[in-house]
């Protein structure tokens, strides 16, 4: 199985940037997106479908906000809309798609940028979220959490460490979710096929545009598995060159 994960910043902007002709060169069976800003009915679905892929969304109660999607070429055997917690599940947060034993989300974690009200929900939902999925493990064995989590790990995930430790996205109290998350029976894909691969970032800045052609990035979204899935893991990478949105798309392959 192939998966991709992709931030969009909005499904319609994406399509008229290419993403449909990205779509047509079979880029993987389970595509998983972020930040779609839309509805299934806001969008003509019918090229996508052409493809072969399914489409399930679950938008964001605000129109125009948030949103997450999977697009498959692999029929689930179930999609879970939301992850019954009510603020997450307002902003359409989480779905998950269901294959044989393999739980594949898409997850768009909130970000904290906008100040210490959003900060403080950012650390409450990364508690309830982890809290959520860890009650799961007890009869999905097999997780695949694909997504924008909004968090650089380490040093070596942003461009500007010294100059960005005080920001939303690389506050000590994240990063310290962040390892203990994967302590505790998630693997970081990219990191475990890449361990010490330098200047590989998922997101760039629009506030300058020259960010990204000088590659001042960081690397926010991620695709863990619960280490269960550890010898599967064949191949990680992440595609710079795609773009379609502020972030790329992530790539994994299991086997």
């Amino acid at each position: 199985m192939r998966i991709i994960s992709y931030n969009v910043n909005g499904i319609r902007a994406a399509i008229n940037k290419g993403f449909i002709e990205w779509l047509a060169t079979h880029p993987a069976e389970v595509i998983c997106l972020q930040e779609i800003k839309a509805c299934k009915d806001d969008v003509d679905c019918s090229k996508i479908e052409e493809l072969g892929y399914e489409t399930f969304w679950y938008p964001a109660q605000k129109k125009g906000y948030s949103g997450v999607a999977v697009f498959t070429k692999i029929k689930p055997d179930h999609i879970e809309y939301g992850s019954q917690i009510e603020q997450s599940d307002y902003e359409g947060r989480v779905i998950r798609a269901d294959f044989g034993n393999i739980s594949v989300f898409s997850t768009y974690f909130p970000a904290g940028t906008s100040g210490d009200e959003r900060q403080q929900y950012k650390y409450q939902w990364l508690n309830e979220f982890h809290q959520y999925l860890e009650c799961l493990r007890q009869t999905k064995h097999q997780l695949v959490i694909c997504g924008d989590y909004n968090i650089a790990h380490t040093e070596i995930d942003i461009h500007d460490p010294k100059g960005n430790k005080k920001n939303s996205g690389f506050l000590p109290e994240e990063r310290a979710w962040l390892t203990n998350f994967f302590g505790s029976g998630y693997i970081d894909t990219f990191r475990h096929i890449h361990p010490d691969k330098l200047h590989h970032y998922t997101w760039w800045s629009q506030r300058f545009p020259s960010v990204r052609v000088q590659n001042k990035g960081w690397r926010i979204d991620y695709i863990s598995v619960t280490d269960n899935l550890k010898e599967s893991i064949k191949d990680a990478q992440i595609l710079p060159h795609v773009k379609h949105s502020d972030h790329c798309p992530i790539y994994v392959e299991i086997v």
